[in-house]
């Protein structure tokens, strides 16, 4: 069997009423058009949204068809022997050039009862942000399901949550059940469970491009929701050069930051695990085994489980996020 290497995708443009062309325009997103791009799906395993390998022999497979014959050797194997053929991760880009819905995801177990599916937890890491952006995340303080229910009758949701105003840089964690919206003017990366099941509880009286209000789902957002989400949200770290940071550290994916501007060695013997980079500002090139591929600003890679030992090499220098399963919560 053929030796596997870093792997890249086709990334999949989504149009949403609140998108606009900064993916496109700063972020090497081709598309004709950019003016309402709100998505660009990096990696992803959802029915009818599968990733489709772009680089290398491989090309032209989706992502379910590659685990299916390499199995542990992509995924890892404890990842492989719990999730099969799916990989476990969505990973994304997001421009709000409006503010999303006020929205919250289930957790595991109702995720499974109501739609055979995983829950959401999912965290953000600012790109960009304008001066009067915002991020809704959590209840200020502690609000009963009366409460909320009361303000949902009335618009007044909103004045419920807590604000925080994002920075570059920053880090949000929003775990299933944290009711949250991104703000206007905010351009992030999304990495979560591989799950699309969202519940919009209120759209700011927002209409679609047919004039209509868009669907709620604010009965099935109501079990949903943990109300003891409350409180600020913001991490802030600051990238220490040369070094890796890490951002976040949960059951579904572990996160860290990587800042360089000398070549950087990276073993991975200590995780059964396969591998994520995105380059968020710069260019690096990933080498293993005397071979190199360049990845680009925006660009995202995927590192199978196999291979344990690479070198960054950073064109000047070059900010990346590095994703993994932490195997001992698998």
């Amino acid at each position: 069997m053929a030796e596997l290497y870093p792997i890249k995708f086709e990334t999949v443009l989504k149009e949403k009423v609140w998108g606009g062309n900064a993916l496109v325009s700063r972020y090497n997103k081709n598309s004709a058009k950019s003016e309402k791009i709100g998505e660009s799906w990096e990696i992803s395993a959802v029915a009818g949204n599968q990733s489709v390998i772009s680089n290398g022999f491989l090309a032209g497979n989706n992502i379910e068809e590659i685990i299916e014959v390499y199995m542990g050797d992509i995924t890892g194997d404890a990842i492989y022997e719990k999730f099969g053929n799916e990989f476990p991760l969505l990973i994304k880009f997001i421009e709000a050039h409006e503010d999303l819905s006020i929205q919250v995801h289930p957790a595991n177990e109702l995720a499974r009862e109501r739609h055979n599916a995983y829950g959401k937890t999912e965290m953000w890491y600012i790109l960009e942000s304008e001066k009067e952006s915002k991020i809704y995340t959590g209840f200020r303080e502690g609000v009963t399901r009366e409460m909320y229910q009361a303000s949902i009758m009335d618009g007044a949701l909103a004045n419920l949550l807590n604000i925080e105003h994002p920075e570059t840089g920053d880090t949000f964690f929003t775990p299933a059940g944290r009711v949250h919206a991104i703000g206007a003017g905010t351009v992030l990366v999304e990495i979560q469970q591989t799950s699309d099941i969202t519940y919009r509880i209120f759209d700011w009286n927002r209409k679609n491009t047919g004039k209509e209000k868009r669907d709620l789902h604010t009965d099935l957002a109501l079990d949903a929701i943990d109300f003891n989400e409350t409180g600020k949200n913001k991490i802030r770290k600051q990238p220490v050069l040369n070094n890796s940071v890490n951002l976040v550290n949960c059951e579904f994916f572990n996160t860290s930051l990587l800042r360089f501007n000398k070549p950087l060695n990276k073993e991975y013997y200590f995780v059964d695990s396969f591998v994520v980079y995105i380059c968020t500002e710069g260019e690096f090139q990933i080498c293993w085994d005397g071979e190199a591929e360049s990845v680009l600003k925006g660009e995202t890679v995927l590192l199978p489980a196999m291979i344990k030992e690479v070198v960054l090499k950073p064109k000047g220098e070059a900010q990346v996020l590095e994703i993994f399963v932490g195997t001992e919560e698998v």
